[in-house]
């Protein structure tokens, strides 16, 4: 199935689009927002606190799973630190037990339904899952 090719998200959504795309995927899968799942969770102080983050999708049910979606340039092409972030935050959470799942920009936009299928069945298909 591919993902319809929108430009941006609708004006009220607070996040990117792909940010958005999952979210409309997971709405299709049958979870719903602030019952099944929260969006942009901050975890350790979050944002404003040193070492803090905040976590795109964290899931009540399925219990212990949450996803972050991963920008390709951000992500992947800004360096070793950021990929090592990534990794730390994945640690972080599994602490905490809970699986963070990434996915991938570039997967999202080809298939958001097929991708978060995954993700809800705690598969990471994205390049640092490395699945």
């Amino acid at each position: 199935m591919t993902t319809p090719q929108l430009r941006k998200p609708p004006p009220d959504w607070p996040g990117s689009l792909p940010e958005y795309l999952v979210n409309e995927a997971l709405i299709q899968l049958g979870k719903e927002p602030d019952l099944d799942y929260f969006y942009q969770s901050p975890f350790a102080g979050g944002r404003m606190q040193r070492g803090g983050l905040v976590i795109d999708f964290i899931f009540v049910n399925p219990p212990n799973l949450a996803i972050n979606v991963q920008g390709e340039y951000y992500h992947y092409e800004m360096g070793a630190d950021i990929k090592a972030r990534d990794l730390l935050a994945r640690a972080m959470l599994a602490g905490d037990g809970i699986t963070l799942i990434f996915l991938d920009e570039g997967d999202v936009y080809r298939d958001a339904v097929g991708y978060t299928r995954d993700a809800l069945r705690y598969r990471d298909r994205s390049r640092l899952g490395g699945n």
